[in-house]
């Protein structure tokens, strides 16, 4: 992984983070910086991570296929396919956000299948199957990760943004 890519990951989990928990924390009374900050960078973290799954777990689930002819490795973001990413802050907006999000995902999504169809042998639609089923599956277990968060912390994270 080449370090612009390195550091776009880390810019885009930024940014889906920073979208997630600031309009959260914005809205509470009494929310400590320290607090917030340290959710941004937790969140940052996870979600860099999460992206950057992102297409070994599709090329996982193309492997899966019947016929598909897997070249040597999985491929990789490029500055390119990675940089739309960093929009992904556009959840700050209450009405607006969800649509935008969704858009940017499967913009992303349609470029990493572009990617994915030839490597793997297989066709475009089938690619961005492979790609969305990946993009839902990650995005469950995020989700799941942080009900349980929530779940085993409740009083710390209802600190964290009560009033």
């Amino acid at each position: 992984m080449s370090p612009a890519v390195l550091v776009l990951l880390l810019l885009a989990g930024f940014s889906e983070a920073a979208g997630r928990v600031l309009p959260i924390v914005a809205g509470r009374r009494g929310a400590s910086r320290t607090v917030a900050i340290s959710l941004v960078l937790a969140g940052t973290a996870i979600e860099a991570a999460t992206i950057a799954l992102w297409p070994l777990f599709a090329w996982t689930l193309a492997e899966l296929l019947p016929g598909t002819r897997l070249g040597t490795r999985a491929p990789d973001w490029t500055p390119g396919l990675l940089a739309p990413l960093l929009l992904a802050a556009v959840l700050a907006f209450p009405l607006l956000g969800p649509l935008l999000h969704g858009l940017l995902l499967v913009g992303v999504g349609a470029g990493l299948a572009g990617v994915l169809a030839p490597a793997a042998g297989i066709g475009w639609w089938t690619a961005a199957g492979c790609v969305a089923g990946a993009g839902v599956g990650l995005a469950v277990a995020v989700e799941a990760v942080r009900r349980l968060v929530i779940r085993l912390h409740p009083h710390r994270v209802r600190e964290a943004v009560a009033p």
